[in-house]
């Protein structure tokens, strides 16, 4: 598996400079880093495929490995919206997404399916609207992705959706292309999903990249939780990183960490050295 850190995770977040981001990933001992998309970011949706080609060798010169780039546009541009022009604006900026990945050099690309229900959004979508609204913007994605051999991978996240890794697996297996499949967070997978090694087992070949952050609970306190350092919450390393053996996953573990401190990649990448060892 392949040590990496989200861009999302660098001094500066995703407007940081390129070169810097890739320094700070080498300087903190991170074999790969996972770019970043969005209407803000140093990529864009209309970011020139010159421009995704300078950043390729520009990462190619680092000896780094970039195969995933993360978009957090549905939160903005809800993929399942009540309003039908969000959703084609959605469908339209993802599908932009795919296609500067493929310039990029990358083989994935981070999508969230919709918004039915979130702390962080405002969208409430009635739940049969959003599944069949999600299926019709996968169905409309893997047109582009097909095309350019990019993989589009549903990440499991705080949405209010897909929530069940039985309901997961299902959503996927009925699209016939080889290039959808689930990009699954380990701490997402631990708050208000399910155990997160069973989720593993049960998603198995579908799952194609993987993130990774650590979660605490805190006990005897009704829905009180906070992300936190790997290695400091309750998720079950050893178990986990067993079930994505035994799976055969051998891709990039990327550790999404925010907020952003002096010594946050330091300790991440000390904890991932000792997560990947279990």
């Amino acid at each position: 598996m392949i040590k990496s850190i989200s861009y999302w995770s660098v001094k500066g977040g995703e407007s940081c400079p390129i070169p810097d981001a890739i320094a700070q990933a080498k300087n903190a001992g991170f074999a790969g880093i996972e770019l970043c998309i969005g209407k803000s970011a140093v990529i864009t949706p209309t970011t020139s495929q010159a421009d995704c080609e300078a950043i390729r060798k520009q990462n190619d010169a680092a000896g780094l490995v970039v195969q995933t780039l993360a978009s957090g546009m549905s939160w903005g541009l809800n993929p399942v919206s009540d309003d039908g022009a969000i959703r084609q604006q959605a469908i339209e900026a993802h599908a932009a997404a795919l296609q500067r990945a493929a310039w990029l050099g990358c083989k994935a690309l981070l999508f969230v399916p919709g918004v039915v229900k979130s702390p962080i959004a405002k969208d409430v979508v009635r739940y049969d609207h959003a599944l069949a609204r999600a299926a019709e913007a996968v169905h409309r994605l893997l047109e582009t992705a097909d095309r350019v051999g990019v993989d589009l991978c549903i990440e499991n996240v705080w949405n209010g959706f897909l929530y069940s890794p039985v309901e997961l697996a299902h959503f996927i297996d009925q699209f016939k292309s080889k290039h959808v499949g689930v990009y699954f967070d380990v701490g997402n997978g631990l708050g208000v999903h399910q155990h997160p090694p069973h989720t593993i087992e049960i998603l198995a070949h579908r799952i194609k990249r993987v993130h990774i952050k650590d979660f605490q609970l805190v006990f005897n306190t009704p829905g009180s939780f906070s992300f936190c350092d790997l290695l400091a919450g309750q998720v079950p390393w050893p178990e986990v990183m067993s079930a994505l053996r035994a799976i055969g996953y051998d891709s990039t573990i990327v550790a999404e960490m925010m907020p952003h401190d002096p010594a946050l990649l330091a300790r991440t990448s000390a904890a991932m050295d000792h997560i990947l060892a279990m």
